[in-house]
């Protein structure tokens, strides 16, 4: 499973090109209702892999932005690293994915021993960029708006789960599952002892805390590197990991909808495989904490019309036990700047 999945979460409506007369020599089925490029065309539309188009750039690859069709269509051209029957897997499984959530696959280019994946190019980038900044300039993504953006990211990852069975794509993993598991651990979205099952799970975990917190899964404090998942489970065992979220978000979440979310981004990084939760049960807690923040908006809006809802004079407790609550104990609201 690819990380973008846990980033890309927009999807655009392209038109599929059937392979039937396309390249003869190509080991592909022919019965992929997708597009096979030419090595030609990927160039013309990278100006010949210029490294200006270079949009992401990862273990396995480059990824550049490019123009098809006389530029009526901008993609993401991914050149991967792939033997030529892994490509080939990749290909066939990734063809069959058809989801509002996953990012579509347009087409492939197989040609004079390079391997590319062309996907839909995703405008508004990642959420990655969004929340870090990494050359890009957003504005702070609202509180709701998050919460959307992690749903639909859940029902991605959902699909994935319990919408695509698919032998081959499976048996393909295995030579390949010790690297990308590498590549995953080093960029923070698993802790190297926590490979017992539902790593994605725990990926996705990561994920929700670096929405809530603001910082990326591997960042710098006193001059060393530390494990986003580890530092948030500290404050979440010491009953502090309120005053430890993005800056912009404090007063900005319900405490009902935080206790929520928090609670399964923790369950998400249980050490035990056993104690995390499904991907299903994920994205209906993370509905339940949406709707317990529109709620809260709402009633706080009554009371206090045409202004900006602050939820302040939060009760932080300790936690002594398991179980005990987050720390959010009573709320009141307030007009902003009170």
């Amino acid at each position: 499973m690819s990380l973008s999945h846990f980033f890309q979460v927009f999807k655009k409506a392209f038109g599929f090109v059937s392979r039937r007369g396309s390249q003869p020599n190509s080991t592909l089925p022919e019965e992929l209702c997708i597009r096979q490029f030419s090595l030609a065309e990927i160039k013309a539309a990278t100006s010949n892999f210029d490294e200006g188009f270079i949009i992401g750039i990862s273990n396995f690859g480059s990824v550049y932005k490019g123009v098809i069709d006389d530029g009526t269509f901008t993609v993401a051209i991914r050149r991967v690293k792939f033997s030529l029957s892994a490509f080939r897997t990749e290909v066939v499984f990734l063809s069959q994915l058809n989801h509002l959530n996953v990012e579509s696959l347009i087409g492939f280019c197989n040609e004079k021993g390079e391997t590319i994946l062309v996907y839909e190019y995703l405008s508004n980038g990642s959420l990655f960029n969004c929340l870090h900044g990494n050359g890009i300039s957003c504005n702070p993504i609202p509180w709701e708006k998050r919460l959307q953006i992690c749903i639909g990211a859940a029902r991605g990852l959902h699909y994935l789960h319990t919408g695509v069975r698919l032998g081959p794509h499976s048996m393909s993993q295995a030579s390949t599952k010790k690297e990308s598991l590498d590549v995953m651990a080093t960029l923070g979205y698993l802790d190297s002892e926590s490979l017992s099952g539902k790593i994605d799970v725990y990926a996705f975990g990561v994920v929700l805390l670096e929405v809530i917190c603001g910082k990326t899964p591997v960042f710098e404090a006193n001059g060393q590197k530390r494990s986003l998942a580890a530092w948030a489970n500290w404050f979440f065992k010491n009953g502090t990991i309120y005053h430890n979220i993005d800056p912009y978000l404090k007063g900005r979440i319900a405490p009902e909808c935080f206790n929520k979310y928090v609670e399964i981004a923790m369950s998400c990084i249980s050490y035990s495989a056993d104690e995390r939760p499904s991907i299903g049960e994920v994205e209906a807690t993370l509905q339940d904490a949406l709707e317990l923040q529109k709620k809260a908006d709402s009633e706080m809006k009554s009371i206090i019309p045409h202004s900006e809802v602050i939820f302040s004079a939060l009760l932080i407790v300790e936690i002594t036990q398991p179980g005990a609550p987050l720390g959010l104990m009573s709320t009141k609201a307030g007009r902003a700047g009170d």
